[in-house]
């Protein structure tokens, strides 16, 4: 019995690790070199259904997958990736999906949307220090600068992405939940 909770758990990790990298490839580049991807709407998804560890573990293995080499990142893949101006925004992905998972994720099937509406705002503003932060150091530029190109351009979109993430979690937390559970 007890493989069949370590099947579920790892089929369900990968399907959100999946999502996300699908996510990354769905992009609009409104201010180059930062896209408008959809990848943080799966990294929501996963630490809001899946909780702290196996969210951030569905974002471990998409991070893990694009630092050897596969192209996952909307850059390509490779430490280069990572190391480049807007890894900063990938590297901060794995705390981001922890403190949602930490803070929306509900063990039993409650669903609370002051919750998720908390963990999504927070989580976000991690990835935006990260990736605004790490911009500015490899790019040169002035926090003010980075926040101008890679911050205030996705604000309307990655609110309307934790909207879309908050609805569908609400939908789907059930269904995952009796998934994991089947214990």
């Amino acid at each position: 019995m007890k493989k069949n909770i370590d099947i579920n758990k790892t089929a369900i990790v990968s399907l959100f690790s999946a999502l996300i990298i699908a996510g990354t490839f769905i992009k609009i580049t409104v201010v180059p070199p930062v896209p408008i991807t959809l990848q943080t709407l799966f990294i929501y998804l996963a630490a809001l259904l899946l909780g702290p560890v196996l969210g951030s573990l569905s974002v471990f293995v998409y991070l893990i997958l694009g630092l050897a080499g596969l192209p996952v990142f909307t850059g390509g893949g490779g430490p280069a990736a990572l190391l480049g101006p807007t890894g900063g925004f990938l590297m901060a992905m794995l705390p981001a999906s922890a403190v949602i998972g930490i803070l929306g994720h509900n063990r039993k099937q409650t669903f609370s949307l002051f919750r998720v509406i908390i963990a999504l705002v927070v989580g976000t503003a991690i990835i935006y220090a990260g990736g605004v932060s790490w911009f500015a150091h490899t790019t040169e530029h002035t926090i003010a600068e980075s926040l101008k190109f890679t911050c205030y351009p996705f604000l309307i979109g990655d609110a309307i992405k934790m909207v879309f993430a908050t609805v569908l979690a609400k939908r789907f937390l059930p269904a995952i939940k009796d998934r994991l559970d089947s214990e």
